[in-house]
Order: C-alpha cells, then structure tokens, then sequence
C-alpha cells in the first residue's frame, strides 16, 4: 500500500511538474521557435556581442530568458527573421530550435539535481555612464565593450548627477575616477603633464561654476548622490580607482585628506582617526596614504602588495546555487571558471578590507586578494570589479585602447556585461 501511494505521489508530481513547465513555456512566447544563443567556449564564436542581440531584442518588445549555468549561461530568445538577421549581421552564433527542444531545455534546467535556473528578462535597463566629457589619455573598459556590443548608453558627469537626473537610469557605472578630490594621485608622475594641468583647471572651474569652494567638496556630493541612487533602487558598477576613491570619500565625509597641491590648504591633523567605515559600500579598516606623492588612495589596493607573477595571474570565480542565488550566479556567469588577471590603479582588493556581508566572487587565493566584490546597499546593488581592461594586463597613461574585435570570446569583458543585463531579470526571480 505505502509502496503505491509513493509511486502514486511521483506521478503527481512529475504530472504537476510538467505541467508547470508548459504553462512556463507558454507564457514565454507562442512561437513555434526559438533562438537559442549559447555562450560555451565551443558553440559561441562572439560572446560579447551575443549579450548585445539580447538586449536588442529586448529592447524590441520581445521575451527573454537567461539559462543560468547552462552551456555557459546562454540566451532563450523569441524567433523571429529580424532577430536571425541581427545575429548574422553582429557574428554571433545561435541556433533555432523547436519549441519541443525548448520545453525539453527548461526541463532539464528547473530539475532539483541541476544547478541551473532560467531567468525572463523583462525589459532592457537604461545605462549611464558618470564620465567627464573631455578627452582622456586612458580608455573606459565599460564604455569600449558596451560600444563594441552595440548596447547604448548615455555619459553623464557631475553636472547631471546633481541636477538628479541618475533617477532616469536603471544603471550606473562609474569611469576610472577620483571621487576623493586628489585628480587621481597622479601628481608625482604627471603634475606636469599637459593633459594633468588642464584636467585640474577644468575640474576646478566646474566646482566653481556650481558653487564649491573645493573640488572634493563637490566630488563628495556627486558621491553621496549616487549613494543615494544606490539606497534607492539603482544598480551601480565601478571599475579600478572609482571603487576605492568612491568608499573613501564617503568614509572621509567632513574630514580634510586633501593635501595643498590638490585643493590649497593643508589637510586636517589625525585625519586616519576620523574616517567613518560605517558611511561605506563595501571596505573597512583601511589605511590612507598620506604621501601627496605616492601613487596609491589606501591599504585596500594590492597592486603594490601582490606577489604573482604575470603568466600566474589569474582568478577564479564563485559558484553559486542558481535556483536559491540567482543575482550572484548572473554575475558570474561565464564560459571559464578561471578569468585573467589584469592591472589598474585599483587592481584588486585586500580581503581584509572588505565588509563581512560583501560577496567576494573572483579572487587569487594564493595571493589573498578579490578580485570581484558585490554587495546590496538599501534597495540597490552594486558591483566593483579591481583593475583596468581585462584584455590588457598593465594599461598605463596614453596607450592606445584595446581593439575588442581581437577579443569577443573575453571572460574578464563578459563580467562586465553581465552586470550591463541582470537588471533587466524579473524581480519576483531574484532570491538574494
């Protein structure tokens, strides 16, 4: 008897399971096709421009469903000829498939023993970019990949973020920036510079033009603007030194760290002992550096701590429960659980730095550095993500930017986007 009620009960359930699954697939699309875009190291020839024609199409009207840790994390979309047109035409591989082999793909992914989930994705995020608008001599990852992937974006500076404008955005990244006021610390190497001297006067006639007596009196309220956008809602991602400078000067709110050369005075004695971890995202108990000359913010950067050599320098990424962490798992996503190692200002993050409630995603444990971090603040997210361009190892000043069509299959550029399209998941999906 209790043998056939236990089969009885595996009947229903497979039943009712199935049934879920097309009630799934149906409120999907009625399409008797799919485009399946797979993003493994095998099948894909073009993985960054696969994360565009996603969000293409959902800028389109159409459907979307991200297959978390399938075929490295691939792309469910509605068929239709302008959608295989767009693959043709960008080089991304895709494969139209029945609505049969759909069904059997989400069968296999919603199975308990897989670690896999399928994701909708609703509809494309607005993206803007915090980015002066002069010309400077380094290049914005963020800003060449979602160029190359065709993804659009707005740039936005200082002006716009305190005129309230990010409430237009669903996401935010912030270019290689300086939010402390001290323009970079390049002044050991570069205070000569032209480009230096013209990027300090121009920042300085913006702070004067909207009322600051000090650049890093307004760089502290764009700072806190953007927290704000963050507490609120947002989704934020940072690269490099707009990481660490961005906790600083929060941390540093209402304490003088500016020495003269950067805003005319001295700065304020025992300034170490009065930072305030409490105000930031993601660090705590670092050490400023208090030499004017010294290219470096804090103790949170390893780039002059690491012990490792090129050719070793890689990290390695977290798994998460897609089912149970799906944001985690999305950010992750990847054809290769190992990325390459790459340098910046900010190349990576001391752990010991790091608050107990961040995720450390990707990190050299040899070396005991993360390399990417993510953390909720409020109702929003935010990402950072240590050094330059994942495709160039030690960019310096005036290089020239990389050519990612040399690139398209890049782990370390897939991070990137994958950051560009989690907003877009359907909330009631998100389990974190």
């Amino acid at each position: 008897m209790i043998a056939h009620f236990k089969t009885y009960f595996k009947i229903e359930k497979h039943i009712k399971y199935s049934i879920y699954l097309l009630c799934f697939l149906c409120s999907f699309s009625s399409y008797a096709s799919f485009i399946l875009i797979p993003m493994d190291d095998v099948s894909q020839v073009n993985h960054l421009k696969a994360y565009g024609i996603t969000y293409w199409s959902l800028q389109k009207g159409n459907k979307a469903k991200w297959l978390l840790n399938y075929q490295g994390g691939s792309f469910l979309l509605e068929d239709d000829e302008p959608t295989r047109r767009e693959c043709k035409i960008r080089g991304v591989s895709y494969q139209v498939i029945s609505d049969t082999a759909a069904f059997q793909i989400l069968e296999e992914i919603s199975s308990p023993s897989k670690n896999m989930e399928a994701v909708d994705l609703e509809k494309a995020p607005k993206i803007a970019v915090y980015s002066p608008k002069a010309n400077l001599p380094w290049d914005d990852a963020v800003t060449m990949v979602l160029s190359y992937a065709e993804i659009p974006f707005d740039v936005i500076y200082d002006e716009e973020v305190l005129e309230d404008q990010l409430i237009l955005y669903e996401w935010l990244h912030l270019h290689h920036e300086d939010f402390t006021g001290q323009y970079g610390r390049f002044y050991g190497a570069y205070r000569m510079a032209p480009w230096y001297i013209e990027q300090k006067k121009e920042a300085e006639l913006l702070a004067s033009k909207l009322g600051y007596s000090k650049v890093s009196q307004q760089k502290l309220e764009v700072a806190i603007k953007i927290k704000n956008f963050v507490a609120g809602g947002g989704f934020m991602f940072a690269m490099c030194s707009a990481t660490d400078s961005f906790d600083i000067a929060l941390a540093s709110q209402g304490v003088d760290i500016c020495e003269s050369m950067f805003d005319g005075d001295i700065s304020e004695i025992n300034y170490q002992e009065k930072i305030d971890f409490s105000k930031t995202f993601a660090f705590k108990d670092f050490t400023l550096v208090r030499n004017p000359e010294e290219y470096e913010f804090s103790s949170i950067d390893m780039t002059r701590k690491r012990n490792i050599t090129r050719t070793a320098d890689y990290f390695s990424l977290q798994e998460y429960s897609a089912k149970w962490d799906p944001i985690p798992t999305m950010l992750c996503q990847n054809h290769t659980s190992m990325v390459k190692g790459f340098m910046g200002q900010t190349t990576s993050f001391d752990r010991s730095t790091i608050k107990s409630d961040v995720l450390v995603m990707g990190e050299n444990k040899s070396n005991q550095e993360a390399r990417y971090i993510h953390g909720v603040f409020g109702k929003g997210l935010f990402t950072f993500y240590g050094g330059h361009d994942p495709e160039d190892y030690q960019h310096r000043v005036g290089d020239a930017k990389t050519e990612l069509d040399l690139h398209p299959t890049s782990p370390g550029y897939r991070l990137i986007l994958n950051n560009v399209l989690f907003p877009a998941a359907k909330k009631k999906k998100q389990k974190t």
